[in-house]
């Protein structure tokens, strides 16, 4: 598990997305999470979707399951997967100004809360299935974050997590250059690798059903965020007093640009999709770890 010298708090992810709103929109879309392609000929935007269908495939969903979209962002991952499924999803995020996007959206299937996943007061047994895109990473205690989605999915319930992870051949150098620094620069209090992955969601009660190491596929996405952003510092005001405003408490996440596309091209830095099973009749294990 990398771990960087001054680890993140829910309070400090917050303020990050809330603060870099408008680069977030503008620089990586209203997604928030990798594109996949299988071709390498789609659009970004083709490429952001067909993340989302992985998703959506692994899930297995049927008609009137009860979702959870685990830091469900601007909520359109959420929206969409309600267009194309008879389904219903609670969308949690940290940040307000996410918040307030997701929940303007014109949809009675989709709800979006403000509130922490590690304390999030959700029923338990609640839900048939729970995905998490990009989220585990900015979760300060991950073996709650499995453990909490243990305790709110019923029986038989399935996960399905979009993980940035640690190499796990990843060299001292890649750690302190590349590893340490995006952690800290992107709010991460920890990024873990498949196998802490393995184990931690194993000890919440849940059983591996499939796992893809995605990094390959998703690779792109930092190549074209790099280049909208140098496109955008030219022609876009805002963003360019955002950037080179020294009272932009986040904008060390920019320097992260170049290192996530290293991090990827070199191995130091996998892109895990797992799926999880909880089992059909719920372990006493399910409950939140004691602090």
């Amino acid at each position: 598990m990398i771990v960087p010298k001054l680890p993140s708090t829910a309070a400090g992810v917050a303020a990050h997305y809330d603060e870099l709103d408008l680069a977030y929109r503008r620089i990586w879309g209203e997604h928030v999470h990798h594109g996949y392609w299988r071709t390498g000929r789609e659009s970004p935007a083709e490429a952001a979707d067909a993340l989302t269908e992985l998703v959506e495939q692994r899930l297995a969903l049927e008609p009137g399951q009860t979702l959870c979209d685990i830091g469900c962002g601007y909520g359109a991952t959420a929206a969409r997967i309600v267009d194309r499924h008879d389904v219903r999803i609670i969308g949690l995020t940290l940040s307000a100004a996410q918040e307030e996007i997701a929940s303007a959206r014109p949809s009675s299937r989709f709800t979006c809360l403000r509130r922490d996943w590690l304390h999030n007061d959700l029923p338990g047994a609640s839900f048939d299935r729970a995905y998490a895109i990009e989220s585990s990473e900015h979760m300060v205690d991950k073996a709650r974050f499995f453990h909490e989605a243990a305790r709110v999915l019923r029986p038989g319930g399935r996960l399905v997590v979009c993980a940035w992870l640690e190499g796990e051949k990843a060299r001292g150098w890649e750690i302190r250059h590349l590893l340490e620094p995006i952690c800290r620069e992107g709010q991460l209090p920890g990024m873990g690798s498949r196998a802490d992955y393995e184990v931690l969601a194993a000890e919440a009660g849940f059983t591996l059903r499939d796992y893809e190491d995605a990094a390959a596929r998703v690779r792109r996405t930092w190549t074209i965020c790099l280049r909208r952003f140098a496109g955008r510092m030219v022609t876009d005001p805002a963003l360019r007093r955002l950037a080179l405003s020294p009272k932009t408490r986040n904008r060390g996440f920019i320097l992260s640009l170049p290192r996530l596309i290293l991090a990827l091209r070199t191995g130091a830095m996998r892109y895990g999709i797992f799926v999880w099973e909880k089992a059909p009749t719920a372990p006493a294990s399910t409950a939140a770890p004691r602090r």
